[in-house]
């Protein structure tokens, strides 16, 4: 299990298991572990997601993102729910993007 820092500080848990359920389902994701935790830390975006969930996104090639789907549960904990590459980041839901001091509650 690692973690990484929200850009609110809360620390986000990966586990192993939902690991392994990202990867089956979203096998072009495999080696990309670390890049998933820098996703959450370095995000270009935050997007709000469904019921609370929020998505980092982060630009890895030209017209390709990664997508970190995660929840803070409070101000201390938060987990991974899944993550995805994308072509197409929905920026009518931005929360917070890069040049900002502080993400918006």
């Amino acid at each position: 299990m690692d973690w990484a820092r929200s850009k609110r500080g809360v620390p986000i848990r990966l586990t192993e298991e939902r690991w392994f359920h990202i990867v089956e389902n979203h096998d072009d994701l495999a080696g990309y572990y670390d890049e998933v935790l820098d996703t959450i830390e370095n995000p270009g975006w935050i997007l709000q997601g469904y019921g609370g969930a929020l998505i980092a996104v982060k630009g890895v090639a030209r017209r390709k993102y990664l997508a970190v789907v995660y929840r803070e549960v409070s101000r201390r904990y938060g987990f991974v729910i899944t993550a995805y590459f994308t072509s197409r980041v929905a920026r009518r839901s931005i929360r917070w993007r890069r040049g900002q001091q502080q993400q918006e509650r």
